[in-house]
């Protein structure tokens, strides 16, 4: 017995360092969280060795101290093994030392940017998936990204088709794509080699652990009827309140009434059950701009986005979410709708940072499951969407996962 405590102990503490990596959803008062890469937000994949930016809105506005720290996963995000020494070039747990206050606005917040590289962070040496946490001063996390560092070594050319199955034909997009490289020679594939799929960057719904179907030389096909399908969904909603005291698209009216401005939106009706109707959208990502400034990250102002949605109301065991890349697409009871019984339309006002913003209504349980069939706005296969296939690979004596190419694609390109 005593020989078998120390050993219990052991494998607890390595159960505890296995554990699947969540991303934090940050509290009411961090907003308008984005990674940026060239002066634009961009979903959190970049090629190794590249520049980029995490930047937040802290609405306190009181200059509080926040550190970062990066940790290095592996395929199916649970941190690696290997010291951080080998991954990181220089030391984190540093405070974030840009940050700004917000100049001529009702809401006052602090605005932080955290550079990637940066003089204490030198660099990342290593491709793969990457969890960049935000500290207090306590050493409490505040809140938590993804983001994935990608090697040029693969091709993986990809081409979005019609689904293969008949049921699904109006409602799905189908992947097709291969992996080939000059630069590697793949030990083992079926073991070694996995691939990520993602619909316009959205984590929550990637699909995963799709192994090559066959090779053609040293070429792998993946050309899948179910495994690689995706609900099409339906195009973004958006509205611009670039201006706060004048309605923009999509905007019914303005309340100034009130200390920080409302922006009232005007209803919208259920989709799914209507033909579908193309509008052009920038697939859930957001623009903070004020017409009137010139510095948009401290000088664009915050308002109260007054969302309602005239939809069949769902028992308890549903709700419906406002997402975009304006939240990280997180289902919070802060983004979760309320059923107005006496209007008979569901209701929800945001704090949010003014500019262009895309969102979504999200139906999920209430374990947090999304239900991508039975989505508000319905599937349509003429919707059009970004995707990404992501390679990753492990030698036989590789110590992590690399990520070695990166594929896209966009629906409106589709064939049957």
């Amino acid at each position: 017995m005593t020989k078998l405590i120390p050993i219990l102990l052991l494998a607890s503490v390595q159960l505890l360092l296995a554990q699947v990596q969540k991303e934090v959803a940050a509290p009411f008062n961090i907003k308008t969280i984005t990674f940026v890469q060239n002066n634009q937000n961009s979903i959190p994949i970049f090629p190794l060795g590249s520049g980029f930016q995490l930047q937040f809105d802290d609405l306190y506005g009181n200059e509080a101290d926040y550190y970062y720290e990066i940790k290095h996963c592996d395929y199916n995000w649970v941190p690696t093994a290997i010291a951080k020494n080998e991954y990181l070039d220089g030391f984190d747990n540093q405070r974030i030392q840009n940050y700004s206050n917000s100049f001529n606005t009702l809401q006052l917040y602090s605005h932080y940017t955290l550079a990637l590289p940066n003089a204490n962070t030198l660099g990342l040496k290593l491709s793969g998936n990457y969890l960049l946490t935000i500290l207090n001063d306590a050493k409490e996390v505040v809140f938590s990204r993804k983001f994935i560092l990608y090697e040029e070594l693969a091709n993986v050319p990809m081409q979005v088709k019609r689904a293969r199955t008949i049921g699904n034909l109006p409602y799905k997009h189908n992947l097709e794509f291969s992996v080939n490289s000059k630069a590697i020679n793949f030990q083992n594939p079926l073991k070694n080699l996995k691939i990520v799929l993602l619909q316009n960057g959205k984590f929550a719904t990637a699909i995963q652990n799709i192994v090559p179907q066959y090779t053609l030389g040293a070429e792998l096909i993946y050309k899948y009827d179910t495994e690689t399908q995706f609900w099409a969904g339906n195009e973004f909603l958006f509205f611009e309140n670039k201006d706060l005291r004048a309605s923009g698209n999509n905007v019914s009216y303005i309340d100034a009434s009130t200390a920080i401005y409302g922006s009232h939106l005007f209803t919208n009706t259920a989709r799914a059950n209507f033909p579908y109707s193309f509008t052009q959208d920038t697939n859930g990502s957001f623009l903070v701009q004020n017409f009137r400034a010139s510095n948009m990250a401290i000088e664009a102002d915050y308002a109260w986005v007054y969302f309602s949605l005239s939809a069949p109301a769902f028992g308890l065991d549903k709700n419906i979410y406002i997402t975009g890349a304006f939240n990280n697409y997180v289902l919070t009871t802060e983004n979760k709708m309320e059923y107005n019984q006496a209007k008979g339309i569901y209701e929800k006002a945001l704090l949010i940072k003014q500019g262009f913003t895309g969102f979504e209504y999200t139906v999920a349980d209430n374990k947090g499951t999304i239900d991508l069939e039975n989505a508000i706005d319905g599937n349509f296969y003429q919707t059009e969407n970004n995707y990404t296939a992501l390679v990753y690979y492990k030698e036989n004596t590789g110590r992590y996962d690399r990520v070695i190419g990166k594929g896209t694609a966009n629906s409106l390109t589709i064939v049957n």
